[in-house]
């Protein structure tokens, strides 16, 4: 359905609130920024902002939700003969290698990655984000192959899968931190990536084969 023009308005004062937050994020710090000075920069009132942002948080992990379950969208989204883990590698792969933003490769992430590192509730919240992620993964790995819940297999996959997921993005955020290239890293993480799937087991790779 096409967006009516009082979703579109709300769309983009959320989104105007969030950049405006951002921009005093990533010049001041996270801790030294209040929610009151967010509304006034932004020029609405402090219960606009709490309308569309539950916690101050929310204004810097503003995208959060698509993370949660991007994984659990690849994997439903795998290929005929292709299995869970196989899609996720593939999907980071593409990311990677296309340089993209959504996986951290930009200019400018090193200063995002240094307000999170500054202020323990980003990084506490961050903690619980991927708590939901290994959840959001292992639920959808039950769903796609019909496990029984006393079956610990697809907890075991998830964590696995995960891990590959983790692990890419917490090298990306580090070596972005050190001074790295978007191009660079991108390269340095396609070798990481080979690495990885080097260490996965059989059972991991061959889990959640979709059918034709």
């Amino acid at each position: 359905m096409a967006e009516g023009l009082r979703e579109r308005k709300k769309r983009q004062t959320r989104q105007y609130i969030s950049d405006v937050a951002t921009g005093l994020f990533l010049e001041r710090g996270f801790d030294a920024v209040t929610v009151a000075e967010v509304a006034d920069a932004a020029d609405v009132s402090v219960n606009t902002v709490y309308n569309y942002f539950p916690a101050k948080e929310d204004l810097f992990l503003d995208r959060s939700s698509g993370v949660v379950d991007r994984m659990s969208r690849w994997v439903r989204g795998r290929d005929t003969g292709e299995s869970a883990a196989a899609a996720v590698l593939r999907e980071l792969r593409g990311e990677v290698e296309a340089v993209s933003p959504r996986v951290g490769l930009m200019d400018g992430y090193q200063q995002f990655m240094r307000v999170l590192h500054d202020a323990p509730t980003l990084r506490s919240r961050m903690w619980r984000l991927s708590q939901e992620v290994l959840e959001n993964i292992e639920a959808t790995l039950r769903e796609e192959v019909g496990a029984d819940p006393a079956d610990t297999l697809p907890t075991l996959v998830a964590g696995q899968i995960n891990w590959v997921h983790q692990t890419v993005m917490g090298e990306i955020g580090r070596r972005m931190m050190a001074g790295g290239r978007p191009a660079e890293v991108s390269r340095e993480m396609l070798g990481l990536l080979d690495e990885i799937e080097e260490l996965l087991s059989d059972k991991v790779l061959n889990y959640a084969v979709r059918g034709a």
